[in-house]
């Protein structure tokens, strides 16, 4: 009987592409687990249901041998090593502040006994990897790009031939999705491949209309590359930077690398400021101040009276998802309109993302809100009003997302306070004048740093 190794699961559910299997399977016969950790499942509804659909797909994907436990890693692991008698547990080297620290706990309950073995991430490169020429980690997005593209990375792995998957281990059925009010897409190998093929289909144009929230060119992939059901090398594989829209697209694969390995370096950056000079900025508080939290639920609700933030939050609370150049536009309006605190937008867009990301989420945002690693700092402010007309010039978007404005034809609903009928139909004022807002937020930024 060949040796039996563990391949423990987690953001990489898949059987494609996988550098973790193709050592696991070296060794012998392999025996694929997946832990339901119930701190994980009961973070968020959506991801939990994309979870389990991720699950259900990869369980199909080798024919029904994964293994489901229930409980906390460092409890499971150990037990069923020594119920399978093997002296190997294979993984995808995990890079977030959790995910760190469970592993860390797995390798103190195995001891000395069995060894935790990382094979590959869930990046094209593992972050933590690349180092500027003084041997630190880069601080700004575009030298680390260019030392990312340096570096490059393997060509996708191949499923093991002769792959034999262990059997006869007691196994837990995967639990049925959650039911959420969103309009949620199929999670699983079979739905990110078949998205990255549509896609390519457009991607010529990607970087000429990545930015218009109300055409159909952004690649949705972030949901597949959180779960792992693809994996960005995969992606990488079939781009070509000769073309505009491939190297676009490379370079938005890029950011989410960066992101994860600031995250990598500064783990508590996860919610706390990056920047320690811009800690000392004034907030509201939109927990105990009755006024700032019915200002919070209003943003939250999509019901601020500017338009192309309310779409964007609307998009969010329907299907899971919101487009990047809302997210950034969504954000500002958080921070610099009603001076809250990036976190709390933060936690709300993780309850409702169906790509959750917190590398990708936490950063992003304070590279909008000015206290993470955007080069030009907090005195960047979105204006709702001009963002809406440059990017949804005829107002496709705002119709969508918002009925009461249907009425208004063109680029009319970006202004609707402007239109004679434009509030008839039940859509707010606006709760602040952004002008004002501004110069606010620039004097709090301007006492911070003087």
């Amino acid at each position: 009987m060949s040796p039996t190794s563990i391949l423990w699961l987690r953001r990489d559910l898949r059987l494609n592409d996988l550098p973790a299997l193709g050592v696991a399977a070296e060794q012998g016969e392999v025996l694929p687990v997946f832990v339901l950790d119930d701190r994980l499942l009961s973070e968020s509804s959506v991801r939990t249901n994309c979870l389990l659909k991720a699950l259900h797909s990869a369980q199909e994907s080798y024919d029904g041998r994964i293994v489901i436990r229930r409980g906390r890693a460092e409890e499971v692991l150990p037990d069923l090593a020594a119920e399978v008698g093997t002296d190997t547990i294979h993984i995808s080297a995990e890079s977030q502040p959790w995910g760190r620290i469970r592993d860390q706990r797995v390798r103190n309950a195995l001891g000395d006994d069995v060894e935790l073995v990382a094979t590959g991430s869930p990046y094209a490169v593992t972050p933590g990897t690349i180092l500027n020429q003084s041997g630190k980690p880069f601080q700004v997005f575009t030298p680390f790009s260019k030392a990312w593209r340096e570096h490059g990375w393997p060509t996708p792995a191949v499923v093991p031939k002769g792959l034999s998957f262990a059997g006869g281990i007691e196994s837990l059925e995967v639990p049925e999705p959650p039911e959420v009010d969103m309009d949620l897409p199929e999670v699983g190998e079979d739905a990110a491949t078949g998205r990255w093929e549509d896609f390519l289909d457009v991607i010529d144009s990607y970087d000429k209309k990545r930015d218009f929230p109300g055409v159909d060119n952004t690649s949705l992939m972030s949901m597949h590359l959180k779960y792992g059901t693809i994996h960005p090398r995969t992606l990488l594989a079939d781009l070509d930077e000769r073309h505009p829209g491939h190297k676009r697209f490379v370079t938005e694969l890029a950011w989410r690398e960066f992101y994860a390995d600031v995250l990598w370096h500064n783990p508590e950056s996860e919610w706390e400021d990056l920047k320690p000079a811009l800690k000392d900025i004034p907030y509201e508080d939109p927990i105990n101040d009755q006024d700032v939290a019915a200002q919070f639920d209003a943003w939250k609700q999509g019901r601020t009276g500017f338009p192309f933030v309310d779409a964007g939050m609307r998009q969010l609370a329907s299907i899971g998802w919101m487009h990047n150049r809302v997210r950034m536009v969504t954000a500002s309006f958080l921070t610099k309109d009603l001076h809250i605190w990036w976190p709390h937008g933060a936690r709300h867009f993780m309850e409702l993302l169906r790509d959750g990301d917190p590398a990708s989420n936490s950063h992003g945002w304070q590279w909008t809100a000015g206290t993470g690693t955007d080069a030009s700092p907090y005195f960047r402010v979105f204006n709702p009003v001009t963002q809406g007309l440059r990017f949804d010039p005829d107002g496709d978007y705002v119709r969508q997302w918002i009925p009461e404005l249907r009425h208004l034809k063109g680029k009319r609903a970006h202004e609707p306070w402007d239109q004679q009928d434009g509030l008839d139909h039940g859509y707010p004022e606006r709760i602040v004048d952004h002008a004002k807002e501004r110069e606010v937020a620039l004097e709090r930024y301007g006492e911070t740093r003087s």
